[in-house]
């Protein structure tokens, strides 16, 4: 299969080589251009624990911010070895957002110290809010901004010519800048009958009705390429 990739530059190459490696073609179009802040900062506070819901959290820390040495919660694989080669003893657990705020408050004590949160300026759950509800002291640190694309680039003129048979989506918010840039350019007939793989139903519901999607069992990118396999079998 000819497949968009929809992920940033950071994390569209080691899925192209992953989709290759399957048999199939990449084309990437990345729909969010990751942009650390400059000047971040961090307040220094005896963190209980360090939670992670993005790779880009990791990779957008200051540098000498010393906290590798602090219990780190990651929600995946790719956050998970973002932190791990940044020296972080990290843990993986829960899948999403509402999963690893579920592992925190069945784990970790509110009174045991703050909960330090990097993410980005806009996020797909409030992790912070749902921590602070469930008693714990949690700061948000905004260490990145995520910039939507202006257009399709490449993969338009693939879509408009009919040599794009599915396109990946990771989150609700790029599922949301697909779709906008599809119906800008005039191409929602050709994008609602490619196949489009959700990591979730969150993702999915963004998308109109009646446009062929698929869900990833669970919402990772391991359940997203067993369901990509298993799709393309009946092509």
């Amino acid at each position: 299969m000819r497949i968009a990739v929809t992920r940033p530059e950071e994390d569209a190459g080691p899925l192209k080589e992953k989709l290759e490696a399957l048999g199939h073609e990449a084309v990437i179009v990345p729909l969010l251009d990751i942009r650390p802040r400059t000047g971040a900062a961090i307040p220094a506070r005896p963190w209980q624990a360090i939670a992670v819901t993005s790779a880009n959290g990791i990779r957008s820390l200051p540098e000498g911010h010393g906290l590798s040495s602090i219990r780190t919660l990651t929600v995946g694989p790719q956050s998970l070895k973002a932190a791990r080669a940044a020296g972080f003893a990290a843990e993986a657990h829960g899948g999403d957002v509402n999963g690893l705020a579920a592992h925190i408050r069945a784990t970790l004590d509110p009174g045991a110290g703050p909960i330090l949160y990097l993410s980005g300026a806009e996020t797909a759950g409030d992790l912070e809010g749902q921590m602070q509800a469930a008693g714990f002291a949690c700061h948000r640190a905004v260490l990145y901004d995520a910039v939507p694309a202006r257009d399709l680039g490449a993969a338009g003129d693939a879509l408009r010519r009919g040599e794009i048979d599915a396109v990946l989506l990771y989150s609700p918010r790029s599922a949301k800048i697909w779709r906008a840039l599809v119906e800008s350019a005039g191409l929602s007939r050709q994008a609602g009958t490619v196949r489009n793989f959700c990591l979730s139903r969150n993702v999915a519901s963004v998308l109109p009705e009646d446009w062929d999607k698929r869900v990833a069992g669970t919402p990772d990118e391991q359940a997203m390429l067993a369901l990509l396999a298993q799709q393309g079998r009946s092509l």
